[in-house]
């Protein structure tokens, strides 16, 4: 996500926990409010990717979560793996899970097809459009509703890996994340200090040694 040059950016300073660790592979939990890869400026450059690379000199990020998202977050050690994780990703055959907390009561499950797009005039927004945007999906089940604070906890599993899909997709139905400073109209109503949103399961095949991965992250909220 692009920042403001008078965005302040101070990212937490604990150190990464890692999740997984093979010959060809790293996933980190990433903590909200750091950055995947380095942004512009010089003080913008803290990031999941060079802290890897601190201890990984080669280390390749396969995917990107956006700051204020935390969760299992995956790095190839080296170009093969790099290449291997590219095509699985493209052949959709990593599955990820999401829990949040949406403004509302969600109920049940079901399906968003809503195809987005860069809102180019309010960068870095994407947007529903449904002659130009780019075919996205996601899934969503209902864990729990808390009628106190009007919030309910959801599962969400994208079928589709658009910038910010998961955020504009719950917007669409009427239910933005909580702390959702971007998409939720009131962000301040969350009852947390950041955006409730958490990439909690990872499952693929790894693809250099064939082997079945599974990676549960806690979830923060």
């Amino acid at each position: 996500m692009p920042l403001n040059d008078d965005f302040v950016y101070a990212p937490p300073q604990d150190p990464l926990k890692i999740l997984y660790e093979d010959a060809d592979l790293v996933v980190i939990d990433k903590p909200a409010g750091l950055l995947s890869v380095p942004g512009r400026l010089p003080e913008h450059h803290d990031s999941a990717y060079l802290r890897v690379r601190d201890q990984i000199p080669d280390a390749k990020i396969t995917h990107r979560l956006d700051m204020a998202t935390s969760g299992i977050l995956m790095f190839a050690k080296h170009r093969d793996a790099e290449v291997a994780v590219s095509k699985m990703f493209q052949a959709r055959r990593v599955k990820k899970n999401y829990i949040a907390l949406v403004q509302g009561r969600l109920e049940g499950e079901g399906e968003v097809n809503a195809p987005l797009i860069t809102d180019w005039e309010n960068r870095p927004r994407q947007m529903v459009h449904l002659e130009l945007g780019k075919p996205s999906q996601t899934l969503y089940q209902t864990l729990h509703y808390d009628a106190e604070q009007d919030i309910s906890r959801v599962l969400l599993t994208p079928i589709t890996g658009r910038s910010h899909q998961l955020r504009v997709h719950m917007l669409h139905i009427g239910h933005p994340i909580t702390g959702d400073k971007i998409y939720h109209p009131e962000p301040q109503r969350s009852p947390l200090k950041r955006m409730a949103l958490h990439a909690s399961y990872l499952a693929f095949e790894q693809p250099i040694s064939g082997e079945s991965v599974e990676i549960r992250g806690e979830v923060p909220f």
